[in-house]
C-alpha cells in the first residue's frame, strides 16, 4: 500500500526491512509495546508517512471540545426535566417527559443529526450545515447543533435515572423531618434532594461515556467536522491500520480518565463513601 501496486519486489523487501517486518513476531510485538509506552505511538501513518500520535493530536481539541460540550447539555438538559418530572408526579408533565425521551433513544445518532441540519440549517438557517467556523465564537456556534445531537443518545438514560431517585429521596424521612422543620421547598429539592439523587445518575453517566465517546465520532462524520472522528474513518477507508490502533487506543484511554474523574466527583459529593475508600 506504501510503494503502489507496481512496486518491485526489491522495493517490497526494502520497506519490509524498513518497518521491522522481516523480525520475528515476538520481536516485532516488543517494539511496538516499547514504542506506545515510551512515546505514546502506535507507529507511523501508511498514507501521510507521519506520526499517529501527531495526527490525532491535531484532530483531539476539536473532538474533545464537541464531547464536553454534548456532555453539558445532556447533564442540564436531563436535571431539568428529571426535576420538572419528579415534582409534577403522575401529572401530564410527567408523563410526556417520560415518554418521549423513550422514543428518542430508539433513533440512531446519525439520523437525529440529518433531522437537526433539516430543520435548523436548511430550513430555519439557525445553524450552519456542517463544517468548523473562525475563533472560539465561530467554533462554538458551529458545534451547538453536533453537541445537541450527541446528547440526544444521553438525556433519555439520564432522566429516568434522575427522576427514580428524586421520588425515592423525596418520599424519605429525613425530607419529611426537614419540610415539617419548615425549610423552603425549594432549598430541600436543591441542596438535599438533588445531592442524594445526582450519584447513581453519575455513575450512569460514566459508564455511559464511551457510547458518548462512539457517538461524537459517527456525528463528526455527518456534519463534516475535521476531528478524531473523520480521521477514524478516512483511515478506515484508506486501510491505514496504525491510525485506526492509535485511535482505538486514545479513546479507550479517555474512557478511564473519564470515568476516574466520575469516581472522584462520587466520591466528592457522597461523604458517605470516603470512609470506605
Amino acid at each position: 500500500m506504501i510503494l503502489g501496486e507496481y512496486s518491485t519486489p526489491e522495493a517490497i523487501a526494502n520497506m519490509r526491512h524498513t518497518l521491522g517486518l522481516d523480525l520475528p513476531l515476538w520481536e516485532q510485538f516488543f517494539r511496538f509495546v516499547k514504542t506506545l509506552f515510551t512515546q505514546g505511538d502506535t507507529g507511523n501513518s501508511i498514507i501521510a508517512g507521519t506520526s499517529t500520535r501527531e495526527l490525532i493530536a491535531e484532530r483531539a481539541p476539536v473532538t474533545l471540545l464537541l464531547i464536553g460540550m454534548a456532555c453539558v447539555l445532556a447533564v442540564l438538559v436531563a436535571l431539568l426535566l428529571a426535576v420538572l418530572a419528579a415534582t409534577r408526579k403522575d401529572k401530564l408533565a410527567d408523563h410526556l417527559i417520560r415518554v418521549i425521551p423513550t422514543i428518542t433513544l430508539g433513533m440512531p445518532v446519525f439520523w437525529v443529526g440529518l433531522l437537526l441540519i433539516l430543520l435548523f440549517s436548511v430550513r430555519l438557517h439557525w445553524f450552519p450545515v456542517g463544517g468548523i467556523g473562525e475563533g472560539w465564537t465561530g467554533t462554538l456556534y458551529s458545534l451547538t447543533l453536533p453537541a445537541i445531537t450527541v446528547a440526544f443518545s444521553q438525556i433519555p438514560t439520564l432522566v429516568r435515572s434522575l427522576r427514580a431517585q428524586m421520588l425515592e429521596v423525596l418520599e424519605s424521612d429525613f425530607v419529611v423531618t426537614l419540610k415539617a422543620a419548615g425549610i423552603p421547598s425549594r432549598v430541600i429539592l436543591f441542596k438535599h434532594v438533588l445531592r442524594n439523587s445526582a450519584l447513581p445518575t453519575l455513575m450512569l453517566l460514566g459508564v455511559n461515556i464511551s457510547y458518548l465517546i462512539g457517538g461524537t465520532l459517527v456525528v463528526e462524520q455527518v456534519f463534516g467536522i475535521k476531528g478524531i472522528g473523520s480521521l477514524l474513518f478516512s483511515s478506515i477507508a484508506k486501510r491505514d491500520f496504525p491510525v485506526i490502533q492509535g485511535i482505538a487506543l486514545y479513546c479507550a484511554v479517555s474512557v478511564v480518565i473519564i470515568s476516574l474523574l466520575i469516581e472522584i466527583i462520587s466520591w466528592w459529593l457522597d461523604p458517605r463513601t470516603r470512609g470506605k475508600q
